[in-house]
């Protein structure tokens, strides 16, 4: 009586596992490798042959000479994809107040002729700590410190800020942006 039962209910596991462990992920895969290649491979930015990043996930820049991007909160290194979590700190935790407090020291370090508000974006982790982009208005207020660093007018390089902004999508779902992995590139590729 009990092999009656018991020999359908494993047939039936096997094939359901074979169908949704291995054939819908190899169909699913095979289709997004087709239809969107870039974006399956991870969306990999490739310069001169080498792998530079993702325009999916921050990167960690501290040289002066480049754009910075948000903080991040993931550990135990920044922007570690294997760690995506925010800080869980509120808006009154005193742990949340100073970290914030030294990084607009940072800034202000990094450019002490800036007098500018520091955009809320430069001091403050996403929520997955991994946040690619930066607000235009973040961007723009580097330009004099990386303008500075490099011996460029300031001009061409709020030239090249305003080229790499990214609108909403649709025109209206999301905030203009700026992808520090791309803005970077491209200020690297002004020399």
């Amino acid at each position: 009586m009990m092999s009656n039962i018991l020999r359908p209910v494993m047939v039936i596991f096997f094939v359901l596992t074979l169908l949704t462990g291995v054939v819908y992920p190899l169909v699913v895969t095979g289709a997004a490798k087709a239809l969107f290649p870039a974006q399956a491979a991870g969306s990999l930015v490739v310069r001169d042959g080498k792998t530079v990043g993702s325009v999916l996930i921050g990167q960690n820049f501290s040289n002066p000479k480049h754009f910075w991007g948000r903080p991040s909160a993931t550990g135990p290194m920044p922007y570690n994809a294997a760690a995506s979590s925010g800080s869980n700190q509120g808006p009154l935790n005193p742990a949340l107040t100073d970290a914030v407090k030294g990084r607009v020291e940072a800034l202000r370090a990094a450019d002490p002729g800036n007098a500018a508000p520091v955009p809320l974006d430069l001091v403050t982790a996403s929520a997955s700590g991994l946040d690619p982009h930066i607000s235009p208005a973040a961007a723009r207020y580097q330009v004099a410190r990386i303008a500075k660093s490099r011996s460029l007018p300031a001009n061409t390089v709020q030239a090249l800020v305003d080229q790499q902004v990214e609108m909403p999508l649709f025109g209206f779902l999301g905030e203009p942006r700026v992808n520090v992995l791309q803005l970077n590139l491209a200020l690297e590729a002004l020399r």
